[in-house]
């Protein structure tokens, strides 16, 4: 009982800390690997990221992300505890679909 016990107990330390080692990723500067730390987020969807941050400017907002196809309001919710938006001075060269086709 003692063994399960030991068990039981290194396991709850283990979660614990690998709760709070989750470094916060800024969607703004994440690199590839760093994005693909993200719940949902693969090798596709880090580039998809990258892609749109290099296209439309900096996120304003974890919501900005479900711009991007295959990243919903799921993912964005089970990342929130990690996700970070820092603004930095960045060159927008042009605007997100779904806002483009709001100004037609």
């Amino acid at each position: 009982m003692d063994i399960i016990k030991a068990v039981l107990f290194t396991l709850l330390l283990s979660a614990a800390a690998y709760s709070i080692a989750a470094d916060p990723v800024d969607i703004n500067s994440a690199d590839k690997e760093a994005l693909m730390t993200v719940k949902g987020v693969g090798e596709r969807r880090a580039e998809a990221i990258i892609s749109y941050r290099e296209n439309y400017g900096p996120f304003d907002s974890i919501e900005e992300l479900m711009e991007i196809e295959g990243i919903g309001k799921a993912t964005a919710d089970a990342n929130r505890d990690i996700l970070v938006v820092n603004q930095k001075n960045y060159r927008v060269t042009a605007l997100p679909p779904k806002l483009s086709s709001q100004l037609d």
